[in-house]
């Protein structure tokens, strides 16, 4: 779906293209704020920094860390599957195979964005969704941010109630070979995907200096793409 072009010059035009459905804007926004969240509190977790005077029960500074990081962590895995799930219902540039390159387009979408980060090639892809390695990256990254929510699944089931619901998933603990590899995964799994950011970050300022509203479209939906203008003539 894209809007009516607007005329820049006599061969070329810019048309809008609308590529990030609501979901898709929804679900983003929500698992950034909700990786920050879980930073901030895990790290706390993990090595607790705030120190307070007199006896912990009567500040219950660990135990509100720990209510956060849930709750946050709650918001990040049902946005995930709903992202998961629209990768199956969305639009041409949501679906899965945008993150692999199964068809012989994808494909060649993946080479030609290959040569552009290499310098091989000058101008951008003109595709406005995912190019290949963008695609490539992601689907990396939807693998971490599942195994992230399996091995918090699992260490929750440490501190959750004896006949707790959370008690279902003590079975990934053997499946991780042990309480402390699931420690391990899980600790580095948040420090790839705050390194993702960051990168993620410094790409789509970059992309929205070489191309048009990169960043913008996270909140509108629509790209913006330079068209060629195709005139009819007529015999005199």
């Amino acid at each position: 779906m894209s809007a009516t072009p607007k005329i820049v010059s006599p061969t070329e035009a810019v048309v809008a293209v609308y590529v990030w459905e609501l979901p898709v804007r929804l679900t983003h926004w929500l698992i950034v704020l909700s990786i920050a969240v879980l930073s901030v509190t895990g790290f706390y977790i993990g090595d607790p920094l705030i120190a307070v005077s007199g006896p912990a029960r009567d500040h219950f500074v660990m135990g509100t860390m720990r209510v956060i990081h849930l709750y946050a962590a709650i918001v990040f895995a049902l946005a995930l599957f709903v992202r998961i799930y629209w990768l199956f219902v969305g639009n041409q540039y949501a679906r899965w195979d945008q993150y692999l390159p199964v068809s012989r387009e994808r494909l060649r979408n993946t080479w030609e964005a290959l040569n552009f980060f290499s310098y091989w090639r000058r101008d951008p892809l003109p595709y406005p969704g995912q190019t290949g390695t963008a695609g490539l990256a992601y689907g990396v990254v939807f693998l971490i941010q599942f195994v992230m929510v399996l091995t918090g699944l699992a260490l929750y089931t440490v501190y959750a109630a004896p006949n707790s619901l959370f008690q279902a998933f003590v079975f990934l603990i053997p499946l991780f070979r042990g309480l402390q590899m699931v420690h391990l995964i899980h600790h580095i799994g948040m420090w790839l995907l705050l390194v993702f950011m960051i990168l993620h970050v410094y790409l789509s300022v970059l992309f929205s200096v070489t191309e048009r509203n990169e960043i913008d479209s996270m909140f509108s939906g629509y790209k913006e793409r330079e068209v060629t203008v195709v005139r009819e003539t007529r015999d005199a």
